[in-house]
């Protein structure tokens, strides 16, 4: 018999078993590193990894990540990360030095979108900040805030007797609202005043309609407009419609204690008085670059003469009324400065619900005046004290009226 012939099964043999062998060891190689595996990630303390592409070469961001880090390994209580997270965010945004660039948590945002759609849980006012203080710019007309006297300017010490220390506005605003019929307690200070006072207020459901008018004597129309909100064009338009058809002898109108609200119905209640295409107010950016906002809309009531009413509760988008209508010489403003809220902020969706307001440019009037810091001062000045309002007296618009005759 060949003897090649005989051994060649023995080698296949042989070769197939020692595969079968090779596979076997490789196989339970890969289960005990996958097993090891399995184990590791049963035990595993995720770590946010130390992010640093594409950052600012001045910025050195390994400290904030240690900080993170060392959070999460040693801190001995329960850590919410999502908190960390808005906390971290909050207190870049804040460093800007700001007032009105703020991060808004969803919740937050909720609020903020509900004030512009005119509907509230609250005690109707408009709060700031100004020299690091919480104060008030101004109480909406009728509100629980206006019925217990609170009055623009009034900082705000304490919440519920909780100090306003290093709160932004809108913590603030979270810890005065609250459900309809509940009391806030709110300690504040008057500049005329050196003690601190408390005052009580019962916090109500508010529904703002933005404008409302009336006919005074002689023929003039009043038209008195709270905040610029998603009613505001609307009701503005019928009302001017209404009163144009009475052929008045001028038009008075107010914007005291109007805290402000959207642009584009500030430019739109301009385009009621002036030519379309005017320029109602512009945008200086960053860069120096100015925008130029012009009115859209047909005057109804162009040609009439017009008195506008201010004080330091008109801010934003009230003082870049008075400010044109001032500028371009179709009105008179009576009353005192404005409160000097002169910048633009825009809205970005940070994703999970949370959103960054963000200071992005300056308002200037049609004559380039500054607004923002600086108000807008009044044609003829006239104050209102607190013995006018107990005494139920007006002489801010006692002398609107007497100059619209």
């Amino acid at each position: 018999m060949d003897k090649d012939k005989t051994t060649q099964p023995v080698k296949k043999i042989v070769k197939i078993i020692g595969l079968v062998v090779f596979a076997l060891i490789f196989y339970f190689a890969g289960y005990l590193i996958g097993h090891k595996n399995l184990v590791f990630e049963a035990n595993f303390q995720p770590k946010v990894a130390n992010m640093e592409l594409a950052k600012p070469r001045e910025v050195n961001f390994a400290t904030f990540w240690k900080a993170w880090n060392l959070i999460q390994e040693k801190y001995v209580g329960q850590v919410d990360t999502q908190k960390q997270i808005y906390g971290a965010i909050s207190g870049m945004v804040n460093a800007v030095g700001d007032p009105y660039t703020v991060f808004m948590e969803p919740s937050t945002i909720k609020s903020f979108m509900e004030d512009l759609a005119g509907e509230i849980q609250g005690i109707g006012a408009e709060i700031s900040t100004k020299d690091k203080q919480i104060v008030v710019v101004s109480p909406l007309t009728g509100s629980p805030a206006e019925k217990a006297g609170l009055k623009p300017g009034d900082a705000i010490l304490k919440i519920d007797s909780k100090t306003t220390e290093g709160l932004s506005v809108e913590e603030a605003v979270a810890k005065i609202r609250g459900r309809a019929g509940t009391t806030v307690t709110l300690t504040i200070k008057r500049d005329d005043s050196n003690e601190p006072k408390e005052i009580k207020i019962v916090r109500e459901k508010i529904t703002i309609k933005s404008v409302e008018w009336q006919m005074k004597e002689d023929n003039i129309a009043y038209i008195k407009v709270s905040q610029f909100g998603d009613d505001t064009t609307r009701l503005m338009e019928e009302a001017s419609e209404a009163i144009r058809q009475k052929n008045p002898k001028a038009v008075v109108l107010d914007l005291r204690r109007n805290p402000g609200g959207y642009l584009d119905s500030a430019v739109d209640m301009i385009g009621i008085f002036t030519d379309k295409g005017t320029v109602a107010v512009k945008e200086k950016d960053k860069s120096g670059d100015i925008q130029e906002e012009k009115t859209k809309n047909d005057p109804i009531l162009k040609n009439i003469k017009l008195i506008v009413l201010t004080d330091e509760g008109s801010a934003s988008a009230s003082e870049i009324v008075a400010g044109a209508l001032q500028d371009l010489g179709i009105a008179k403003l009576v009353g005192e400065k404005t409160f000097g809220k002169g910048s633009v902020q825009s809205l970005e969706d940070l994703g999970d619900g949370a959103s960054l307001k963000i200071t992005i440019a300056e308002w200037l009037t049609p004559k380039n005046r500054a607004i923002n810091h600086q108000g807008i001062e009044p044609d003829v000045k006239v104050g209102l004290t607190e013995d006018d309002a107990k005494a139920g007296r007006d002489p801010q618009l006692e002398k609107a009226l007497e100059l619209a005759k």
